[in-house]
């Protein structure tokens, strides 16, 4: 949960029967709900009694004011929605039928300050109409290739659409789309990721009222749990090129096959590093650090004579295609602060990606035997400087 006050006294602590829904809420929601600032309405409060909710929607927040009443501490809580949703009226939506969700207006009936998962129920059925409201929208907006993009996915699930429209620039309708039908938290084994990991590709169009037979291509990004870059960046992640004519329906097949790929190379990397690891510790012996789950990180001691030094290997997601970085660290050598020397990071050691584990072992070990002495020396001058 991050806190961010407006002012520069901090705000009472909110209410404990308060307090305790909106734990609830954070806590049990598989949503990545965030509270941006808490503050009170009354002038000289002993409790804060409202709040403001950061809820995830089409891979950005959309910024809901809870509002609670101290003086009324049974009544249920008004929400305030953002001023660009000025026309989200929920109730009306439920009310005149073009919802069958009634778990909002139940949570409302039978409000139970003293339950602490009504706050739970409230937003994640607020949320629930507020998907329907924005898919009203986009489908209102007299544009035929958006009209087509919403049929042919609707009913795909978890997709979320919403309209951007602002005063300066072109309106936009921006569609977000999970991909894949697999679970990634099993991708690797031993990972304890907390949530569930998923991937999005984020599709924006310009709405165009005009026709035109070639309707410029749409801006693609790939989003993804920030967890995932442990495993490979989705940045590095090619996408395929967006045809004349096409539509999403015909693109999405494609980019989920080539993200399957790359995901698979991601682990094959992952393989090859644990078995660059493992064949470090036939030459250096047993690690003395390691990262066991992405094997990103390990870190061996050395000795050439009587000069010890620990070697560090970083190991990207691109290994082996990518060489590792090395950096050594004297345990003998410490600058004026007490911390040990340490050499700039080593890039350029013997590498070749089509090598097997231990001849990349055996090629570093021959170049560190080399490289000790210039480190040892290293470390002399730098001690030597410090006088």
């Amino acid at each position: 949960m991050s806190m961010e006050v407006a002012s520069n006294t901090a705000p009472p602590q909110l209410a404990p029967l308060i307090a305790a829904q909106l734990n609830y809420l954070l806590i049990h929601s598989p949503l990545t709900l965030k509270v941006d600032q808490v503050w009170s309405g009354c002038k000289q409060p002993i409790f804060s009694d409202r709040f403001t909710l950061l809820v995830p929607y089409c891979l950005d927040y959309t910024r809901w004011d809870i509002i609670y009443n101290a003086v009324y501490p049974l009544a249920p809580p008004d929400v305030i929605f953002a001023p660009e949703d000025e026309n989200f009226h929920p109730l009306s939506y439920v009310t005149e039928g073009q919802s069958d969700n009634n778990t909002t207006i139940s949570s409302l009936l039978d409000w139970n300050i003293k339950d602490p998962s009504r706050l739970l129920s409230l937003v994640h059925g607020l949320r629930d109409l507020y998907v329907a409201y924005q898919r009203k929208r986009v489908g209102e907006i007299d544009d035929a290739r958006l009209k087509f993009e919403l049929s042919t996915l609707i009913s795909r699930e978890g997709i979320e659409v919403c309209l951007i429209s602002e005063s300066d620039k072109p309106e936009e309708v921006k569609f977000a789309v999970p991909l894949l039908d697999m679970d990634l938290n099993k991708l690797v084994h031993g990972c304890t990721w907390k949530h569930q990991q998923k991937i999005y590709v984020q599709v924006v169009f310009l709405v165009s009222k005009k026709y035109s037979s070639v309707p410029s291509a749409p801006h693609i990004k790939l989003v993804a749990s920030s967890e995932l870059k442990s495993l490979f960046s989705i940045e590095d992640i090619k996408l395929p090129v967006w045809l004349d004519g096409m539509c999403m329906a015909e693109y999405l097949p494609m980019l989920e096959e080539n993200l399957k790929l790359q995901i698979m190379e991601a682990v094959a990397s992952l393989n090859a590093r644990r078995r660059f690891i493992e064949a470090l510790a036939l030459l250096f012996g047993r690690p003395l650090e390691a990262d066991p789950i992405f094997c990103r990180r390990v870190t061996m001691l050395a000795s050439s004579g009587v000069f010890t030094f620990l070697v560090h290997f970083y190991l990207s997601t691109q290994f082996p295609k990518q060489q590792p970085v090395l950096i050594l660290q004297s345990s003998q050598h410490f600058d004026s602060m007490g911390i040990p020397i340490k050499s700039p990071p080593i890039s350029d050691c013997p590498w070749s990606p089509r090598w097997d584990a231990s001849q990349m072992v055996e090629r570093i070990f021959e170049f560190m035997v080399e490289e000790s002495a210039n480190f040892k020396k290293y470390c002399s001058e730098s001690i030597l400087s410090q006088h």
